[in-house]
């Protein structure tokens, strides 16, 4: 079978163009809207791709039509499970555990045999110590090995992958399948990871949105990211306030993308003139706030953040107050403890993280939200504005710490 795509701007060219080069007697398969990515969604017309089938005895060639569109665009599937836009449904969960039940099997049955000497002896004693703490619930003790290992080659910490075996071996016996057992676990980390918490409007209300964190882990990209969004496809009145004038060229970036969404902003450097631009941007769906990165060594000047987002002050009738901690997924797990550390000060905060295309292993997205109990809410994966983010899905970071994104 002869299997081609054709892409037009409207669905009757691209379907003349599929009959045209491969006969009245092709099928069509599939028509969808490939969406332009970025700014250039502003000033381009979506294409239309149509997907044909034809058996290959009956395949004519000719040459393409002149409207033929030279464009390479399509669905962004990254490599990263965790990344991917299309959010699972009831219907695909059983096919994705059953997917990594086959690969667990797999390594069950073939044991291990890329690691040298010295590393798997290492990794022998751990697995020891686990197997040493359940061995009187009667669990079948391959499942706990490799569940574990597979678990901390992810990088969450050894505690917490403990804790969570634990958990779920206390419903189950040495007679239950290891597609029970990785079930529950699938399941116990998607519930530990909790549902994100994002943006949403509120009729009659302001959302004052600060975004903090350390240099360099993308605040500034992805508050762009979140005004595009808002603007072009809620139609949200927003506004940008940046107290970031300490990096080089940080106003300039920021204003770039306020010019490019026709949304004003407004330069602050004090909490007195802070509080004077929020009511100057009253009435507006949004304000998003862009704070200046800090190294968490430095707690003097995270406490300058902290007092910034603290003691604004703002009517809690008519604005509601929100504050993201952006880190990178790309930190080591120590560095990422000390960051939270010192913005222990904050009242109340939720998670974004970014930098998800850096990174093969998400382990510390279920640390971190476990050791500051702080909800979750985005994930970016990229540099692109506005489509590199996206509600960060439990289902597919649990999946992806189970190893099946290998």
């Amino acid at each position: 079978m002869i299997i081609k795509k054709f892409q037009a701007y409207n669905e009757k060219d691209a379907v003349n163009m599929a009959k045209d080069e491969m006969g009245n007697e092709a099928v069509i398969l599939n028509i969808k809207t490939i969406k332009h990515r970025g700014f250039a969604r502003l000033f381009k017309k979506n294409i239309i791709e149509v997907t044909a089938a034809l058996e290959e005895k009956e395949v004519k060639v000719e040459a393409p039509r002149p409207r033929a569109i030279d464009y390479t665009a399509g669905d962004m599937t990254y490599a990263n499970p965790a990344l991917n836009k299309d959010a699972d449904n009831g219907s695909n969960i059983e096919a994705k555990l059953n997917s990594l039940q086959e690969m667990l099997e797999k390594q069950i049955s073939a044991g291990s045999s890329k690691n040298d000497k010295k590393e798997k002896e290492a990794k022998e004693e751990k697995d020891e110590e686990i197997e040493d703490e359940v061995e009187d619930k009667g669990v079948n003790k391959a499942f706990t090995k490799l569940i574990y290992g597979k678990l901390v080659e992810n990088e969450v910490d050894e505690n917490i992958a403990k804790k969570i075996i634990e958990e779920v071996e206390e419903s189950l016996t040495s007679q239950s399948s290891l597609d029970t057992y990785l079930s529950g676990i699938y399941q116990k980390i998607i519930l530990k990871l909790g549902q994100a918490k994002t943006i949403e409007l509120a009729e009659g209300k302001t959302n004052l949105v600060f975004f903090v964190g350390p240099t360099g882990v993308g605040k500034t990209t992805t508050i762009a990211k979140l005004a595009s969004h808002f603007k072009l496809d809620k139609k949200a009145k927003v506004a940008l306030i940046t107290s970031d004038t300490y990096r080089i060229a940080a106003v300039e970036q920021l204003r770039t993308y306020a010019n490019i969404l026709d949304i004003p902003m407004q330069v602050v450097y004090t909490v007195e003139e802070f509080n004077d631009a929020v009511e100057m941007f009253a009435g507006f769906d949004l304000i998003f706030v862009d704070t200046a990165g800090r190294s968490h060594k430095n707690l003097e000047q995270c406490n300058e953040v902290i007092h910034l987002v603290n003691d604004c002050k703002i009517d809690e009738e008519k604005i509601n107050k929100q504050v993201y901690l952006v880190l990178s997924t790309a930190t080591k797990y120590k560095d990422l403890l000390k960051i939270t550390e010192a913005y222990a000060g904050l009242k109340k905060y939720n998670l974004v993280f970014t930098k998800l295309d850096e990174t093969t292993y998400l382990g510390n997205i279920l640390n971190i939200k476990l050791k500051t109990d702080a909800p979750l809410s985005y994930v970016t994966s990229g540099q692109v504005v506005p489509d590199d983010i996206s509600r960060l899905n439990a289902q597919k970071v649990a999946k992806q710490l189970l190893g099946g994104g290998e």
